[in-house]
């Protein structure tokens, strides 16, 4: 296949910036926010004491982390495609 075919399929995306840094730290602040409230089963893995965050460990960590990035991706693709964010 043709990589000029290829190269006009796939859409542009947003070179990384710091608003796209601030919108996907603020997606992952609300994502932990929320599944601290939400998990309700917690602290059965290996705890992060750094945090200060009793029973949050790191499984609710990494879950809630990785929702924040499909989420802010999604934020951030779909601003890109408004034309909010170039």
């Amino acid at each position: 296949m043709d990589t000029n075919i290829l190269l006009n399929i796939i859409p542009h995306t947003v070179t990384w910036s710091p608003k796209v840094a601030i919108i996907m730290i603020t997606c992952n602040i609300i994502s932990i926010a929320i599944g601290r409230y939400a998990i309700k089963v917690r602290g059965l893995g290996p705890g992060i004491p750094i945090l200060g965050l009793q029973g949050f460990g790191l499984p609710e960590l990494l879950a809630t982390t990785s929702l924040g990035h499909v989420i802010g991706t999604g934020i951030i693709i779909g601003l890109s495609s408004v034309g909010m964010i170039v």
